[in-house]
């Protein structure tokens, strides 16, 4: 059983007040709080080793070169992937896209051929496969979801064909709290010669990832959303595929050399990495990753599962908030989005501040699942490994409060 009131020592910033009453912070699907041992590593990083990689044979830059490249082996055992040569570093699951679908999407997409993603995607997972289709007169085709908010299987058989691609999709929703079914899509994209692409931003911080064992051919996330710094994050990509591809970014570090009218690149994974790297960034993701499995991430993923089936019953209780996803416990993340009838998400969300509880107001950038959803905004609020069933009952508490005041004019 993992002690969460024991773990919220680690976390410095949890210990304050907000409005006059003690913060309850659940916000962690857009980021999360960092513990002390990634705070001391940053600082130690700044204060002892500050220095560039690959590029130096004095002392610092030895450390901080082996330091970086220590935190790639982290990740590629953390995800299980084959080889360090599959682990890219990047800014963050923005950026991984961004570079799977400018690179191996300019590569393998040309006129008539079809991409397919779904309707729950974040935009990170829209816009650049638009911009690919764009550009190369495909087809952005979009798998149905079920009326709790699932992926709809058949439709995404439907939509999955011989002319198809690409086929990209969350691991786990930001906004309807639903995991989806990788390894069954990653055999139906593998049967058409499609290649799977996973937005895993709210699934690695939450559950153990095994990219081997999913099937997935490109896997992306974020060190921020998962105890680590910002702006570093994580591009997968299996070594047939990354060898095909081309560099988005050029300049120094990816060369092997430059000739005067053209140049080559280094092998993987550096052949992607251009220019000084986000070296602390990378370094604090390893100490994330370290702090992380000492926990277990299959206990974190239990925890959640035991907040969400101890608050999702007190929330569906509450008169007039419409909960958004499975209302099943047992099928929900710790995402859970929702909407108070007759208020807009942000009064609620500012309602609930005022009573030191964060939670996000918006449309989560995932404006095509609320049109889809037929909603302009929610309310959202993300449970994490630090958080216990006091937080929950806190965010109930406040939610009631909000909704006595809007209605009668007093908390």
């Amino acid at each position: 059983m993992m002690n969460a009131e024991r773990l919220q020592q680690e976390f410095p910033i949890l210990f304050q007040q907000v409005n006059e009453e003690p913060l309850v912070y659940l916000d962690n699907a857009a980021t999360t709080q960092k513990p002390k041992a990634v705070l001391t590593c940053l600082k130690e990083y700044y204060e002892q080793d500050n220095a560039n990689v690959h590029r130096g044979v004095h002392t610092l830059a030895e450390r901080a070169t082996k330091n970086y490249e220590q935190a790639r082996a982290k990740v590629q055992a953390f995800l299980n992937a084959a080889e360090t040569a599959e682990v890219l570093f990047t800014r963050g699951t923005t950026t991984s896209l961004n570079w799977i679908a400018q690179s191996y999407g300019d590569l393998a997409v040309k006129a008539g051929d079809e991409i397919v993603i779904s309707y729950m995607e974040h935009h990170s997972n829209v816009i650049p496969w638009q911009q690919l289709a764009q550009r190369k007169g495909a087809t952005l085709k979009y798998i149905e979801l079920t009326a709790d908010g699932r992926l709809e299987l058949e439709s995404a058989r439907q939509q999955i064909t011989d002319k198809t691609k690409i086929v990209s999709v969350a691991h786990a929703s930001n906004v309807l709290g639903v995991i989806n079914p990788i390894n069954t899509l990653a055999d139906m994209a593998h049967q058409h010669g499609a290649v799977l692409v996973v937005d895993g931003a709210q699934a690695v911080p939450h559950m153990p990832v095994d990219v081997q064992a999913l099937k997935a051919d490109f896997y992306a996330f974020s060190g921020h959303k998962m105890c680590g710094p910002t702006g570093i994050g994580v591009l997968y990509g299996k070594r047939a595929l990354l060898e095909q591809m081309s560099p988005v970014e050029f300049g120094g570090e990816m060369i092997d050399f430059v000739h005067l009218q053209d140049s080559t690149w280094k092998e993987l994974p550096w052949k992607f990495e251009a220019g000084t790297p986000n070296i602390a960034g990378a370094i604090g993701l390893g100490a994330a990753i370290d702090f992380l499995t000492s926990i277990g991430l299959e206990k974190i993923h239990q925890h959640e599962a035991e907040l969400v089936t101890y608050v999702l019953p007190k929330l569906q209780a509450i008169d007039g908030l419409t909960i958004y996803g499975p209302q099943d416990p047992l099928q929900h993340t710790g995402v859970i989005a929702f909407n108070f009838d007759g208020l807009h998400p942000h009064d609620v969300a500012t309602a609930l501040d005022m009573e030191g509880v964060a939670v996000r107001a918006g449309h989560h950038c995932a404006q095509p699942l609320l049109t889809y959803l037929n909603v302009a905004a929610t309310a959202r609020a993300s449970f994490y490994l630090y958080n216990t069933k006091e937080d929950a009952d806190r965010l109930v508490e406040a939610l009631l409060a909000t909704k006595e005041f809007f209605q009668h004019g007093t908390f």
